[in-house]
């Protein structure tokens, strides 16, 4: 269970990033969230426990599995280590589910001073262009991709470096209040190793901070062990953890 100085920022935390990162379809159960987007992400593609429940558990989960059988989508449960979900868990894995992606949300706080960006801010379109091109995402995923970037409904930071002509390395931040939340950072996998991530992070986290965030986040996997050293290094530590599971 996270410690009750940070439940505060860590419960914003997770409001803005479903937030910034939404869902074609959504609603709300007995305090679960519920999450479509045709099966693009897991992360909006799953049921999110928000609150306490009043139903029995083993009702909820049945609920839940018809509303995503329905959508023809597998059953996907998100758990974190905002609330105690052992007893959720446990029912999960009786029924089969499989635990899949571990992940950290990590956060620093921002001190607000603006500086002269080394990377260029682009337009939406270019951006998602560059975001295609360096994850060879097929056609299909790539206009869910746009469909979600499209809906997000707070402003947004679309940082992108070129070498040579061709994108080398872009990232999103998403601004929400008091908080900024950093997604899709990546490097073309031939320039790793050149700094292009610390300097998209290190913009992207300048461009929250002029615009009046206090606080950054973003998630990753746990055994993603060079970006979690990056982001350790630019001063994010641990704020909770989540992980999935999914029906077989």
């Amino acid at each position: 269970m996270i410690q009750p100085a940070e439940a505060l920022l860590a419960h914003r935390v997770e409001e803005a990033s479903l937030n910034a990162w939404p869902a074609l379809q959504q609603h709300l159960f007995d305090g679960w969230l519920l999450r479509f987007n045709r099966g693009f992400t897991k992360r909006a593609n799953s049921v999110v426990a928000l609150h306490p429940s009043a139903l029995p558990l083993a009702e909820k989960v049945r609920y839940c599995e018809a509303q995503y059988a329905r959508a023809r989508l597998r059953t996907v449960f998100r758990m974190t280590t905002l609330a105690d979900h052992a007893e959720l868990d446990a029912l999960l894995d009786a029924r089969g589910y499989q635990q899949l992606e571990e992940a950290r949300v990590l956060c620093r706080a921002l001190d607000g001073a603006g500086r002269e960006p080394r990377v260029a801010f682009v337009g939406l379109q270019p951006w998602l262009a560059a975001y295609t091109a360096l994850t060879g995402m097929p056609e299909p995923a790539a206009h869910l991709h746009e469909l979600v970037v499209r809906n997000i409904g707070q402003p947004c930071g679309f940082a992108l470096i070129s070498h040579e002509g061709q994108p080398a390395a872009c990232g999103l931040a998403v601004l929400e209040h008091e908080l900024v939340g950093l997604f899709d950072v990546i490097i073309a996998p031939d320039l790793r190793g050149r700094g292009l991530g610390r300097m998209v992070v290190e913009d992207l986290l300048a461009w929250g901070g002029a615009q009046g965030a206090r606080h950054a986040y973003l998630q990753v996997v746990i055994d993603n062990s060079a970006a979690n050293a990056l982001y350790t290094s630019l001063g994010f530590a641990e704020l909770y953890t989540y992980w999935y599971r999914a029906s077989t």
